[in-house]
């Protein structure tokens, strides 16, 4: 027989050999019957002081343990005939690509940025220059946004299909095998390069093409029909079918279907700050006390608010993390945040947004208004100091009062901050639902809103701002056939997650196709 037993423990009663005498004793059998406990979800209860472990466990009673595939990525050979073009090798490309060659097509992925170890030292050099490098960043090059900025796996989108396939290639490419079961699965900016790398040496020894610092600079359309695309404005890619997965980031790619003639319709999106606490503050406020700190994981926490009929919520929660510059292009700021796999630095960060939509920002919103809006506001940002990637920052209650801070603590964002009246300069909407949102919270978590808590600017990168329409039995372009809008960058997904679904199941249509 097997079952499935969920268990209420209190944390650091934790050892295996516990966990069984506590299965036997709920399910009132003799614990020599159980021939295995496979942990199956775990989560933490912190709603009461009495914290609680939740565990749900599969239970084999007088009976094995199935054997199961340990590979979840098994590719096929190669069909002869189909050409698929991916543009873009964040989460929605290479889930994509790698659900085509589990199916036996080849992928051809052009990406702009680099790879990841040069990603790494680009990234690097931008901390020393104090510049940005518009094709190789936090949000381009290989792996995408997600490779570093923290690898949270967490998503409702199950509707859009099980996640568990892609749990488990990760977990195949060196992930750790508890993303599995942790209600909040996350890998760590340290750790997701490498799985990255693996996943490409995969896709090359399965057949697949991967071009670096290849820019898709044209789109070849004849008639209704996409036919390829140009890269680095002389190489032509012939394709069968062209996946557009280049991420909410890549403006160009927008401007370069407008000026093509395309549909895009503008798209509501969220703007904000990031904010900043010491973690152990977090910790305190969210466990309770320190009673059981020593057993549990860097505490994370979740806000939404309505005010006036508009959502402020908290986003990209990142425990133990650092804030990091997410700009992509220069004389703009913009923030985003990470966490290493331990999640073991002294602050916690989050970014507080608001809901922006289309009739803010026109009262007959065209396709790049929503863009051109938050390209403004990054560069609004930049020019309160208008130093490299340094940005502006303020304290808490300072922003509640309307004052301009006279003094900032430490902070985990390593290019620098400077005190600004962000107050003064950030959008009026955005200004006041925060404040709103503030005032809330400072009733309901009064050890939130303290003198050392700290919102930096700008955090306005949370989803797309336009939508790439698409037919939604075939996935195409509602006006180009063959042309596969995909992903964050399309408006159709959000996190990593979200998005490798969506590179998944348009593989699917294109296989369906062929």
């Amino acid at each position: 027989m097997i079952t499935t037993v969920k268990l209420f423990i209190q944390p650091g009663y934790y050892s295996e050999n516990q966990i069984i005498n506590v299965v036997a004793k709920q399910l009132k059998i003799s614990k020599e019957r159980i021939t295995f406990c496979k942990l199956q979800k775990r989560s933490i209860d912190a709603r009461k002081p009495e914290i609680k472990i939740v565990l749900q466990v599969i239970v084999g009673i007088d009976e094995n343990l199935p054997l199961s595939s340990t590979e979840a990525f098994v590719p096929q050979p190669l069909k002869t005939g189909k050409r698929v073009v991916v543009v873009g090798f964040g989460p929605a490309g290479l889930f994509a690509s790698l659900q085509l060659l589990a199916k036996g097509i080849k992928p051809i992925i052009v990406e702009q940025g680099v790879d990841v170890h040069q990603r790494k030292r680009h990234i690097a050099q931008m901390y020393r220059t104090n510049r940005v490098n518009e094709l190789s960043n936090y949000c381009f090059g290989e792996g995408g946004a997600g490779t570093f900025s923290d690898g949270k796996l967490y998503t409702r989108s199950t509707k859009k299909g099980n996640i568990d396939w892609i749990l488990k290639v990760l977990v195949q490419a060196g992930a750790h095998e508890s993303i599995l079961y942790e209600s909040h699965p996350h890998i760590g900016s340290d750790k997701l390069p490498r799985i990255v790398e693996t996943m490409r040496n995969w896709i090359i020894d399965a057949g697949g093409e991967i071009h670096f610092s290849a820019q898709m600079t044209d789109i070849l359309i004849e008639g209704d029909a996409c036919k390829g695309i140009v890269v680095n404005h002389s190489e032509k890619i012939i394709a069968d079918a062209v996946i557009l997965a280049t991420g909410h980031s890549s403006r160009a790619v927008y401007e370069l279907l407008f000026r093509k003639g395309l549909i895009l319709q503008p798209k509501g999106f969220a703007m904000g700050v990031r904010i900043e606490h010491r973690q152990h503050l977090i910790n305190l406020m969210q466990y309770h006390g320190n009673r059981f700190l020593k057993f549990l994981p860097p505490a994370e926490y979740k806000i939404v608010e309505q005010v006036e009929n508009r959502g402020v919520y908290s986003f990209c929660m990142c425990p133990g993390g650092a804030i990091v510059p997410a700009m992509t292009e220069p004389d703009t700021i913009v923030v985003n945040g990470m966490s290493p796999s331990k999640r073991n630095s002294p602050y916690a960060n989050s970014g507080l947004v608001v809901e922006i939509r289309p009739e803010d920002v026109s009262s007959n919103p065209t396709a790049l208004d929503m863009l051109n809006f938050q390209k403004s506001v990054e560069q609004m940002a930049y020019q309160q100091i208008a130093d490299g990637l340094k940005a502006p920052a303020q304290r808490i209650v300072d922003f509640m009062q309307n004052k301009t801070s006279t003094h900032l603590p430490e902070t985990s964002y390593i290019p620098g901050i400077v005190s600004s009246p962000m107050h003064d300069w950030m959008p009026e909407i955005v200004k006041k639902k925060l404040q709103a949102a503030f005032f809330k919270l400072q009733k309901r978590m009064p050890a939130f809103i303290n003198g050392d808590a700290i919102m930096v600017g700008i955090e306005s990168r949370t989803s797309s701002p336009i939508r790439i329409p698409r037919d939604s039995a075939t996935f195409e372009h509602l006006q180009i056939k063959n042309l596969y809008p995909c992903g964050e960058g399309a408006g159709y997904a959000g996190g990593i997650t979200s998005s490798a679904l969506d590179g998944m199941n348009i593989a699917l249509k294109i296989v369906e196709k062929s």
